[in-house]
């Protein structure tokens, strides 16, 4: 295997750290350029760029968990969709914007041995060397990440069928405007989370309740398709999802559905122009 082959399983473990394209691309960059200026050739060049990706995410997450501090409303994670996630995907299941989410939980730390030990399946000699811990530091480590993580977690086993079928009610629904079949198909305490950044309309706190949900989206879709805006089925950091495009075809809106039970408990919507300049313009 060539080294630049590592780049996207590189960028799986970034990502995921760091919830970032554009940070996790650039973290990847500066391990290659790190691995190019060491001028001997390790014997494992994937053990070798893993380390130091992961070290340099920590690194960046660190710096952006201050940032993500003074957050103007919910910050939510840069969405991949479709092609895009399937070209960065490596471990899919771990892919979703609502796991993703609830990984921010979790300090720099326990996020990488979590990630490295849990989704990466490294062995824990592995990952404390990584992370320059201890083998049984990093079981301690994970025993406290798995505590945040549960805390948070609220899915269930569903099937892509199933994800599919509650999805296209959820949209035919949304679509026609039909509160009371949009309500039918959330989750009693459904939430919608909103990141606009600033930069754009968004709830500054989650929205909780089915008629207060419902009612918000066929709000914010008629609001959209008023101003010219287009909207697709999608598949979002691969769950389902709807996307919605300007008049220029360029990405305006992202919203992920989080499914489980039948229903639809949570809409993750991102709205913030910095976390969508990643995504290609409408065919």
């Amino acid at each position: 295997m060539q080294t630049e082959d590592l780049r996207p399983y590189l960028f799986a473990i970034a990502y995921r750290m760091l919830g970032s394209v554009v940070e996790a691309e650039d973290v990847v960059q500066e391990a290659f350029l790190r691995y190019q200026e060491a001028g001997v050739e390790p014997e494992s060049p994937k053990a070798y760029l893993a380390t130091v990706t992961t070290r340099l995410a920590i690194d960046e997450l660190r710096s952006a968990r201050a940032r993500r501090e003074v957050y103007p409303g919910e910050w939510l994670p840069e969405p991949l969709v479709e092609d895009e996630a399937a070209r960065h995907a490596e471990t899919a299941d771990s892919l979703s914007l609502a796991f993703l989410h609830l990984l921010e939980k979790l300090s720099p730390l326990e996020r990488a041995v979590f990630l490295l030990r849990e989704v990466f399946d490294y062995p824990y000699d592995e990952v404390a060397e990584i992370v320059g811990k201890s083998p049984d530091n990093c079981r301690q480590i994970l025993v406290r990440a798995h505590k945040h993580i549960e805390e948070g977690r609220r899915r269930f086993d569903v099937s892509r069928e199933e994800r599919e079928e509650v999805a296209r009610r959820f949209l035919a629904a949304w679509e026609e405007g039909d509160t009371d079949a949009l309500v039918e198909v959330l989750a009693p305490d459904a939430t919608v989370y909103g990141d606009g950044g600033g930069k754009a309309p968004s709830v500054p706190v989650p929205l909780v309740g089915a008629e207060r949900v419902a009612k918000a989206l066929i709000g914010w879709g008629r609001q959209a398709h008023h101003h010219g805006l287009v909207h697709r089925p999608a598949v979002v950091n691969g769950d389902p999802g709807v996307v919605f495009y300007g008049e220029d075809g360029q990405v305006v809106w992202v919203a992920a559905l989080d499914i489980a039970e039948g229903v639809v408990v949570a809409v993750r919507s991102v709205l913030n122009p910095d976390k969508l300049t990643h995504l290609r313009h409408a065919s």
